[in-house]
């Protein structure tokens, strides 16, 4: 239980570091993020994006994970070898159709080489903990960061 928690938590921290990388960086989507608001609006630092975003979008965003989380656990119990993380199964594993690997690149892998890889993206995934808790801090605390310089 605890593996899989950190390596969904890591996989939240990845993405959350790379959107608040790209944000930063001045990364835009074309297009509008709502009516009357566009992508192009949104503030390039972190926090300030996110109070940006509205409510509704946020609570679509949550929902979207959860829905996620909920079929994963779902398929977990209706769809392959039928060992749940918790009965000993891999903890990790996407049993979601179409939201890891969905060109299939990953099929053709060694067991050794999935295991290898499984640990690579834990250590990733710590590492992104360690980077998206700094930034919050130094957003929420300027100058709590040493490293990261403020705006």
């Amino acid at each position: 239980f605890l593996r899989q928690s950190e390596i969904k938590h890591g996989r939240v921290a990845m993405a959350a570091f790379v959107g608040w990388w790209a944000v930063g960086a001045g990364l835009r989507l074309p297009g509008d993020l709502m009516e009357g608001i566009s992508f192009a609006s949104v503030p390039s630092r972190g926090l300030e994006a996110w109070d940006a975003v509205p409510g509704f979008a946020k609570v679509q965003m949550l929902l979207f994970a959860g829905l996620i989380e909920f079929h994963d656990e779902l398929f977990y119990s209706r769809r392959g070898d039928g060992l749940h993380y918790l009965r000993g199964g891999v903890p990790g594993k996407n049993m979601c159709p179409g939201v890891f690997d969905p060109l299939g690149i990953s099929e053709g892998r060694s067991e050794e080489a999935k295991a290898r890889g499984r640990s690579v993206e834990i250590k990733n995934g710590r590492l992104a903990m360690i980077g998206i808790a700094s930034l919050w801090m130094a957003a929420v605390i300027p100058g709590s960061i040493p490293s990261i310089l403020d705006p």
